[in-house]
């Protein structure tokens, strides 16, 4: 099997079983709240491990990716829409990588 093909099929099974898992678990039936507080983060915590490495990746340099996530992350706290922060966050990416920092 291609190797491409391997990395494909494992990587879409990584997002999808965090996804699945709560939705096949049946929330309501399970009476413990740790264990539900659990399933609930799990899509959170997949997700993050899905977004750190691109974002030490994006523009070529480190430096781009760490100031454009914390940019994000301080308007996260702040409650800020997520749309506006997705357009914020774009935009500062965009214009470091043009400034090339």
């Amino acid at each position: 099997m291609n190797k491409y093909l391997l990395s494909i099929i494992l990587m879409s099974a990584a997002t999808q079983i965090p996804r699945l898992l709560p939705g096949l678990s049946r929330m309501s039936a399970i009476k413990s709240k740790r264990i539900n507080k659990l399933l609930q983060s799990v899509p959170l915590a997949a997700l993050g491990a899905l977004i750190f490495p691109g974002i030490l990746d994006v523009g070529g340099t480190v430096e781009t990716g760490i100031i454009a996530g914390f940019f994000s992350f301080i308007l996260a706290t702040k409650k800020v829409n997520i749309m506006v922060n997705i357009l914020a966050s774009s935009i500062l990416t965009s214009l470091l990588i043009y400034i090339r920092l």
